[in-house]
């Protein structure tokens, strides 16, 4: 599933010598074309494009991919060996599940994943057997794995149980202290919710790290290592979905940031009535959103 750290960053490296020459707002290669040229798989090229939009070299929606400034010195990685981290292989592997590479009931072979994602059979064994309790993989009669993938079923229960782990979380948050130290980290999301928003039309890309670092900060307030370890799936499927649909992006972002700063103004006058109605209409639009995601790619 996932590869190794100077295997992405050779790669990342040898992308910035493609583009070096380039021209700002030059269009990029395929994903298909970018894979033959840096000898790796689609999977890296991915996790390189995504470095490369965060570090803001590159804009990227869907097939749309093009040069915003050229790399300079800095930008490129130290090339170094290291063993591929648990939460890499798990990121990498939910990067080739989510966009929907492999479609849902089919068998893995673990030794081809291995090769695959260079990791050893019994590290992809291990790996997949702690991902089978979320429900995306389940061990066969016969041996081996079947994926079970991430279907419209599957969306609607982990969407209900967002639901319920966001609401105790923002009840929880909403009884703390006035010297805990959350009113400062809503003071700070509240800033960056703002600045975003006057920026929208040129950086409503932005809202999905946004997403993530208000859900979890306020999540994190929770001290539950169940909930804890759930949250982390919930948030990266959720992070892929806004990668999945882009209708109406900006419009949907800016909307976001709207019910966002309703539950952190909210929390910040003490309603906890009013901070729980915010956060179950916010997660009721993101249902929406996503359940219309697996519609455009066709899944049931």
């Amino acid at each position: 599933m996932a590869r190794t750290d100077e295997r992405f960053r050779e790669a990342y490296n040898r992308f910035l010598d493609i583009v070096v020459t380039m021209e700002p707002d030059s269009a990029l290669p395929s994903e298909i074309a970018l894979s033959e040229r840096l000898d790796v798989s689609r999977t890296v090229v991915r996790s390189v494009l995504a470095r490369l939009q965060s570090a803001g070299i590159i804009t990227w929606a869907g097939r749309e991919k093009r040069l915003i400034r050229r790399p300079r010195p800095d930008d490129r990685l130290a090339t170094l060996s290291t063993q591929v981290s648990a939460s890499e292989l798990e990121r990498q592997f939910l990067d080739w599940t989510l966009r929907f590479d492999v479609a849902p009931g089919t068998a893995l072979n673990v030794a081809d994943l291995s090769r695959r994602f260079n990791v050893s059979p019994h590290v992809l064994q291990e790996f997949l057997a702690s991902l089978s309790r979320f429900g995306l993989v389940r061990r066969r009669a016969r041996g081996g794995w079947k994926l079970l993938g991430f279907t419209r079923d599957f969306a609607l229960e982990l969407s209900d149980f967002r639901l319920v782990l966001e609401l105790n979380a923002v009840g929880h948050v909403a009884g703390l202290p006035s010297d805990h130290p959350i009113w400062a980290e809503l003071d700070a999301l509240e800033a960056r919710h703002h600045a975003l928003a006057a920026e929208i039309d040129e950086r409503f890309h932005d809202f999905s790290l946004l997403d993530e670092a208000f859900h979890t900060t306020i999540g994190a307030t929770v001290k539950n290592r169940f909930a804890a370890e759930f949250r982390k799936i919930i948030a990266l499927i959720f992070h892929y979905h806004f990668q999945w649909d882009k209708a109406e992006e900006r419009n949907r972002n800016a909307a976001a940031i709207s019910e966002h700063l309703r539950i952190i103004w909210a929390l910040k006058a003490r309603d906890r009535a009013a901070a729980l109605a915010a956060t179950e209409d916010h997660l009721k639009t993101s249902k929406v959103t996503l359940l219309q995601s697996l519609r455009d790619h066709a899944v049931g």
